[in-house]
């Protein structure tokens, strides 16, 4: 039987059930989801990870606060729980400095694991076969594609986590620029399309301040690289064996 790895993002798992009414509801809801994702990626393994405090792109952003836009309200309750759960039932794990998305980028290899996370800068940034869990659908992405991918966003930046990108630039003027380029063409085109807004020096700075916030970790000499982390070997869990353990 073939290995497959589930890789899991677990911050987005702790939103999307901690605004259930009960902790008891909440959990049943996580464990639920779980197994679906262990059936439909047909993981025989899997791991998950958290983040802890605040990654190394706090650190990183100068022009804007990362994520500064965010408003940041009191937490649920329940939400410390589900979290202790993941961790303490599901082996959930997390490092200093490193979201959880970045792990899973790290960790991914195209050929035995599967992404499963909502979040569009971990599907869309690797190549392979992935699980958007938040719409239970598979995403298929070449690696022409993730280039791509990362390069618009690196024009458009990212709204959602504060990330300004070139000004004025949306999806559309983005497609258009980059449509026609390969993607070994598209590093120095969107450098350029930086130094003609912002000018030389600047342009520069500006350009090496996103592309930290937007690229997603892909190796353990990145991780080195932005955090000083040494980063060890993937630890998985059976599936089977959690399988085996709920008919006990």
């Amino acid at each position: 039987m073939k290995e497959t790895i589930a890789l899991i993002d677990g911050d987005s798992l702790i939103y999307y059930e901690m605004g259930k009414a009960t902790l008891e509801e909440a959990l049943s809801s996580l464990d639920g989801r779980m197994h679906q994702m262990f059936e439909i990626t047909h993981a025989t393994k899997y791991a998950g990870f958290l983040t802890e405090g605040k990654c190394f792109r706090y650190t990183a952003a100068k022009t804007q606060p990362y994520k500064g836009n965010r408003k940041y309200g009191n937490k649920p309750i329940i939400f410390p729980a589900i979290k202790e759960y993941l961790k303490q039932e599901w082996n959930f794990t997390s490092i200093p400095e490193l979201e959880a998305d970045d792990l899973v980028s790290v960790y991914h290899d195209p050929l035995k694991t599967v992404i499963c996370s909502p979040d569009k800068d971990v599907l869309y940034q690797n190549k392979g076969i992935h699980y958007n869990y938040g719409k239970a659908e598979s995403i298929v992405v070449d690696e022409n594609e993730a280039l791509t991918f990362l390069w618009k966003q690196m024009l458009m930046g990212d709204s959602t986590d504060g990330i300004q990108g070139i000004p004025k630039v949306g999806p559309k003027t983005a497609d258009t620029w980059l449509e026609p380029l390969l993607p070994n063409e598209m590093p120095e085109f969107v450098l350029n399309k930086y130094i003609e807004k912002f000018e030389y020096a600047e342009g520069i700075t500006k350009f090496a301040e996103t592309f930290k916030l937007v690229y997603m970790l892909k190796s353990r000499k990145d991780v080195m690289q932005e955090t000083g982390v040494l980063l060890g070997d993937l630890i998985t869990y059976d599936v089977e064996q959690i399988n085996e353990d709920e008919w006990v």
